[in-house]
């Protein structure tokens, strides 16, 4: 009888325990989706999303205006686009995501396309390997508001200097409804990412 009992309290206090870590982890995936630290920067790296025979989706769409927007008020002097592509696409993300920033104001050469990754992390990777071959430490990280907290970490861990500046538009940011569905997506990845430190995104840099 004392077991059971001993064996019930143990069983609360590990329910309570993981309870407090995804209600903290929650936390820290919204305060950090509120940030916007645009300090002057080696780069601005957009990471990638779905693309349509070199058309940005919506969400790819979004992130991109906002790194145009941080280049024009001068954030870092050029953007990096990253991303790959699925089996059968004629353009990669990163391809993509220059062909339309030199089509709305950004110079090509301003631009430069890693196209490497299928995920945040093989992106974030990528990235890092081209930064390191030009002798760029710093970087300010577009990405949605949600999938914010997991890419910094990622893209620190891998020795980039990086802080966040998450768009605040596109599908990521339409309704409460979605907020909180990426919210407690987003928590769940975050702490299998501190867990194990592999990407569960599934699809190319899908968020």
């Amino acid at each position: 009888m004392i077991l059971a009992r001993l064996a019930v309290k143990m069983l609360a206090a590990c329910v309570s325990l993981a309870l407090l870590v995804l209600a903290v982890s929650g936390a820290y995936v919204w305060w950090f989706a509120r940030q916007d630290d645009r300090r002057l920067s080696d780069a601005i790296v957009v990471l990638g999303a779905a693309q349509f025979d070199g058309r940005p989706s919506s969400v790819f769409t979004a992130r991109l205006v906002h790194a145009r927007d941080l280049w024009r008020d001068d954030v870092a002097p050029r953007i990096i686009t990253v991303g790959g592509n699925q089996v059968g696409d004629r353009f990669t993300e990163a391809s993509s995501g220059k062909r339309w920033l030199a089509a709305h104001g950004v110079p090509a050469r301003r631009v430069v396309a890693v196209p490497s990754g299928t995920d945040t992390l093989s992106s974030v990777t990528a990235v890092r390997k081209e930064m390191r071959d030009r002798r760029w430490r710093t970087a300010v990280i577009v990405t949605d508001p949600w999938h914010a907290l997991r890419t910094r970490s990622m893209a620190r861990d891998r020795g980039i200097d990086a802080v966040l500046s998450p768009t605040r538009r596109g599908p990521a940011v339409r309704t409460r409804d979605t907020e909180i569905r990426y919210v407690a997506r987003e928590t769940l990845a975050y702490l299998y990412w501190k867990a194990f430190h592999r990407s569960t995104d599934a699809g190319p840099n899908a968020v």
